[in-house]
């Protein structure tokens, strides 16, 4: 036993000392690229068909074990062509990838992710004031609104049926975006990541009964919050009242301040109760 671990080790530190600078320039581009591929996959329907080939694979894997001629077959036939039913299968979202990158997105999101933690909370908390006062603003002169703010569920379905923007979050836009002449003010808008990721999407129907007084609006509203985890944010148009959709729920007559308490609750990192330099403070005080 000493021996085998004493030959993995010589053999782990010939590997290592034979590795060159760029040998590991290598393979930090190919765990960019499975990080891309995972992050492209995890928001889009694709990691519904990737499962499929995953068990497809395992499948696969038993054939051979228990030597079913037929089945082992077919499947080699499969996997002779696997690039090309991979590419047919995934088109859609190699041709969405591959666009999102020559366009930089996804290289300004990886930038933003690489700053300090207190830039990020600035640029969540700059948004979120955004939209509460572009709410508010709405509510005022009984403008139409649907806001959906994307937690963990991915929404790529959703965000398929409306225009992809990709823009930063500002008081004028989302105000433009729902003005009653505008193309997209009747459907809803996504927000991913602090940013307006689509606008003039639909939304799934409640299908519980909820108040006559309530539009098309508040039922897609509590339909997409009962699908997913996402909250919603509802502007009504004839009434002005602001409510927002969590989890089935609907909260309604929000105030600005309740507004921008739930919008901090859900978007902000949650921070410890007490820090450490308070908690020393305290002791002192108490000895």
């Amino acid at each position: 036993m000493a021996a085998f671990f004493s030959s993995l080790g010589n053999n782990a530190m010939k590997l290592i000392t034979s590795l060159r600078w760029y040998d590991f320039l290598d393979i930090a581009v190919v765990a960019l690229l499975i990080y891309y591929c995972i992050k492209l996959f995890r928001r889009t329907r694709a990691v519904h068909l990737l499962r499929g080939v995953f068990l497809i694979i395992i499948i696969y894997l038993a054939v051979n074990v228990l030597n079913m001629s037929t089945m082992s077959y077919l499947l080699n036939r499969l996997f002779s062509n696997i690039v090309i039913v991979m590419i047919l299968l995934f088109q859609p979202e190699f041709r969405h990838a591959i666009e999102s990158f020559g366009r930089g997105r996804d290289l300004k999101k990886i930038a933003l992710f690489m700053r300090d933690s207190t830039l990020q909370r600035e640029f969540y908390q700059n948004a979120i004031s955004s939209i509460v006062m572009a709410c508010m603003n709405m509510s005022e002169n009984r403008v139409g609104a649907l806001i959906v703010l994307e937690d963990k569920t991915p929404l790529g379905e959703i965000i398929g049926t409306g225009s992809e923007l990709d823009a930063k979050i500002s008081v004028p836009l989302l105000e433009n975006i729902f003005y009653p002449k505008s193309p997209l003010h009747d459907g809803a808008m996504i927000i991913r990541d602090a940013r307006i990721c689509a606008a003039g999407c639909i939304l799934p129907l409640t299908d519980n009964e909820i108040s006559r007084e309530l539009g098309t609006r508040h039922r897609a509203a509590i339909g997409m919050s009962e699908a997913s985890d996402a909250m919603v944010i509802v502007v009504s148009e004839e009434t002005g009242a602001v409510s927002i959709a969590k989890e089935g729920k609907l909260l309604r007559n929000l105030t600005s301040g309740q507004l921008l308490e739930h919008l901090n609750a859900f978007m902000l990192p949650k921070e410890e109760e007490k820090k450490p330099k308070e908690k020393r403070r305290k002791r002192h005080e108490q000895e």
